[in-house]
């Protein structure tokens, strides 16, 4: 009694289906697809910009230690 059945999922999609209409939930799902596209592109590029300071500092610390 306390879950919902599959009757009640069909009809409150159902519902959803008939106030927003196909359209809109297939742009909006494309919307979101497209935002959780570019939040994981901007994840691996911040990874990818700190491993690049990471290696350019410890090249900074060869050439100094290589000078003295």
């Amino acid at each position: 009694m306390g879950s919902f059945s599959i009757w009640h999922w069909l009809i409150v999609l159902l519902v959803v289906v008939m106030v927003f209409g196909t359209k809109k939930l297939r742009n909006a799902g494309g919307d979101l697809g497209a935002a959780v596209k570019n939040f994981k592109d901007g994840m691996s590029g911040a990874k990818n910009e700190a491993d690049d300071a990471k290696k350019e500092a410890g090249r900074i610390i060869d050439a100094d230690s290589e000078k003295r």
